[in-house]
């Protein structure tokens, strides 16, 4: 694996200089890449998708395993060298590594050598959660991540109904299963030194919630954190056409008008949608 010594050699090597537009904050400590590597429970025998490899300390760790690797990176001089970086620490493992330079909130799944099992990536903080909402999906074969994200997105993305920070990532990523934040991750683990802290939330799929149209409950979603303090008759008002539209709805669907979205788990609001239908003039 690779330590701070190696990961600014070959910073400089590539002439890299870490941005903030890209989140690119590289792990330089091999017991916090061991640790991730166990707590995503990584078998010999999966395909993991890694987004976001940046210089390989995380990659080298995943290959360790025994497991196939394909790594999705953005940037180009990145992505490129880390076949090199591989093939100089670990030969023997270079045949189980795919690199593609992607975007990975544009992947598509027959971009991928095979159906990845798992999900393990240290995400820029800006993109966190559309990153992992686009693959899981798009992926339906993931079944299982862990994520390292700042605190704060980690925060959100566990979070429960009724909980401060709950908001659109928590309900959107409880529609695929459930995410738990598992620990937390020292700044002082990164080069360049983040001014945010971090921590690793790991997901499980579940069985789908409900047969509703996902776009249908997204928007639902959407519509009710958008206005945070108001109730869901006021905040579906514009979408149903009136707030005593609004209200029906939310009664034929056995929920409270007088409610906020807060306080809905997704089950509720795939129960509105459930009661809506495909309706088209919605």
């Amino acid at each position: 694996m690779l330590g701070p010594v190696e990961i600014r050699r070959l910073a400089a090597e590539l002439d890299v200089r870490p941005t903030k537009k890209l989140g690119q904050n590289f792990v330089h400590d091999p017991n916090t890449v061991r640790r991730i590597v166990e707590l995503a429970r990584v078998d010999p025998a999966e395909h993991v998708l890694e987004v976001g490899p940046g210089l390989g300390s995380l990659t080298l760790g995943l290959l360790a395993s025994g497991a196939r690797v394909s790594a999705v990176e953005i940037d180009p001089v990145l992505a490129g060298r880390l076949p090199v970086t591989v093939a100089e620490h670990a030969p023997e493992a270079a045949a189980r590594l795919t690199v593609l330079t992607r975007d990975a909130l544009k992947l598509r799944a027959g971009e991928l050598p095979a159906p990845p099992d798992i999900l393990v990536a240290n995400l820029p903080y800006n993109v966190a959660v559309p990153v992992v909402l686009h693959l899981l999906a798009e992926l339906p074969s993931l079944r299982r991540g862990l994520v390292m994200v700042q605190a704060e997105v980690a925060d959100r993305m566990a979070a429960g109904p009724g909980s401060r920070v709950y908001g659109v990532p928590s309900v959107k990523l409880s529609w695929y299963g459930v995410a738990r934040k598992v620990a937390a991750v020292p700044r002082s683990v990164f080069w360049p030194v983040p001014n945010v802290d971090s921590a690793l939330v790991s997901f499980e799929r579940a069985e789908p919630v409900s047969a509703a149209d996902r776009d249908l409950v997204f928007s639902l979603i959407d519509k009710a954190f958008s206005q945070r303090r108001k109730t869901l008759r006021a905040a579906l008002a514009s979408w149903a056409g009136s707030a005593e539209e609004s209200a029906a709805l939310l009664r034929a669907a056995g929920i409270d008008p007088g409610a906020r979205g807060e306080q809905l788990g997704v089950r509720a609001f795939a129960q509105i949608a459930e009661s809506i239908g495909m309706r088209p003039s919605v």
